[in-house]
């Protein structure tokens, strides 16, 4: 079978053998938790040397990232947006633990012409404005998807907004794009941007010129920018465009987020003509801007789970003609479950995430994997707890896979754990990449 064009497998890294579990790789491992990680402040794993050394380094990176089951729980006796307020805040501060152990090598893909060291990725919604996206990427997910970020400073939908179903391991919103505008969000990725440019001409003279290395704009992972509209404006298309104009120079990839249902009429801009005309303008004032040997940034479509079989033959039909660069599948839901029935928070309006979509969600992933023909990168989203979850993501067809919810009940720990048990899934099946599952179960 071809290897699309948008996929292709990843380079080795220089010096170290894809077989290789235990080895060179090892002598690199170490965890940095950040100037102000509550506990951990001072631990320097780099003084261990030698064979024994390296075990002691992973031993107290493992530590580090279990340690955080004991204070997760604290933060669901908070209510929900405040909890979610204070994990962004000690994300942003360095108070988690920092993941620097490779990630192994049948993980690492690349798409779009950009490298990421594992398909994990946290999706839109959890660092809205782009607080935090060092620490979040240090945790040791592939890439981060910050947004939905609209053109003017806007405060969403009155709270209380965010909405826990702890027995389903679900969540309901109904936030609204609560943002605080392009023009804040574009000063913090300038700054992390130059940090970053700073740091690479700095270690320029350090480092090997041949070796590989995972990442994009963000530094060591990939970054996503996810755009949206505010909820008085009457031109969904400008706003969109002026997202893309201020937002695009820092990112690695680019989100038209049109599935929100907490945003009235959003939904509508999913219809063909409409999604037709609103994708030509975007893509027009992207490739209107002037981009370096790189190119402009890839530029997909956040799709509803809650689409008829007509609007998903129409989503592919303009995904395909116009060339899109890719499809998130998908956002959350309006729809309850009759598992989450029984619970009275399930009368909420709002969007369901978590668990009970995943089912939703990955039917929808197939179907879109299937009218496609495969020839569009997909990322799958929706209820993935698991590497199990992860992997019947990608064998229904994704590419590359999200999590949010899951993440905001297991904490840190849930990352490394799902890293390692997609792995287990690929290597049980006799897959020697993630590329190889990739729509395994529609061919």
């Amino acid at each position: 079978m071809e290897i699309p064009e948008f996929f292709q497998e990843p380079k080795a890294e220089a010096g170290g053998d894809q077989d290789d579990e235990v080895g060179d790789h090892d002598a690199e491992r170490q965890v940095d938790t950040g100037a102000g990680a509550s506990g951990f402040v001072g631990m320097d794993t780099g003084t261990f040397e030698g064979d024994a050394g390296d075990l002691t380094k992973q031993t107290v990176v493992g530590w580090l990232f279990n340690a955080t089951k004991v204070v997760n729980p604290l933060f669901a006796l908070l209510d929900p947006e405040v909890a979610h307020r204070l994990a962004v805040s000690a994300a942003a501060r360095g108070w988690v633990p920092r993941e620097k152990r490779p990630d192994q090598q049948i993980l690492g893909l690349e798409v779009w012409g950009r490298r990421f060291s594992n398909p994990i990725g946290l999706s839109a919604g959890f660092d809205k404005n782009a607080e935090a996206v060092e620490g979040l990427l240090g945790l040791g997910f592939g890439f981060v998807e910050v947004g939905s970020v609209t053109p003017i400073p806007q405060e969403g939908n009155l709270k209380p907004r965010i909405f826990r179903l702890r027995e389903q391991g679900a969540l309901i919103n109904r936030c609204g794009f609560n943002s605080e505008g392009i023009v804040a969000v574009a000063k913090r990725l300038g700054a992390q941007h130059g940090k970053r440019k700073l740091d690479e001409t700095s270690s320029t003279s350090i480092s090997s010129g041949d070796e590989v290395k995972s990442g994009g704009k963000a530094g060591p992972g990939i970054l996503g920018v996810n755009i949206g509209k505010n909820k008085t404006s009457e031109d969904a298309a400008a706003d969109y465009v002026q997202g893309v104009h201020t937002l695009s120079q820092y990112a690695d990839y680019l989100v038209i987020n049109i599935s929100s249902p907490n945003t009235p009429g959003l939904r509508q801009l999913q219809g063909r003509k409409q999604l037709k005309d609103l994708v030509k303008k975007v893509q027009a004032a992207r490739d209107e801007m002037q981009w370096g040997e790189e190119g402009p940034p890839p530029l997909l479509v956040k799709i509803a789970p809650d689409l008829s079989k007509q609007d998903l033959e129409d989503i592919a039909a303009v995904a395909l003609a116009l060339r899109l660069d890719g499809l998130i599948i998908s956002n959350t839901t309006i729809s309850r479950p009759e598992v989450v029935q029984s619970n009275p928070v399930s009368q909420e309006t709002g969007g369901l995430s978590g668990k009970p979509l995943f089912g939703l969600s990955t039917n929808i992933l197939k179907d879109m994997y299937i009218l496609t023909k495969g020839k569009i990168p997909l990322i799958g989203c929706g209820g993935v707890s698991s590497g199990e979850d992860a992997y019947k993501k990608i064998r229904a067809g994704a590419t590359l896979v999200q999590l949010y919810t899951a993440f905001a009940y297991g904490g840190p720990a849930l990352i490394p754990q799902i890293k390692a048990e997609l792995a287990e899934c690929l290597e049980r099946d006799g897959f020697k990449s993630v590329y190889e599952a990739v729509g395994a179960d529609c061919r």
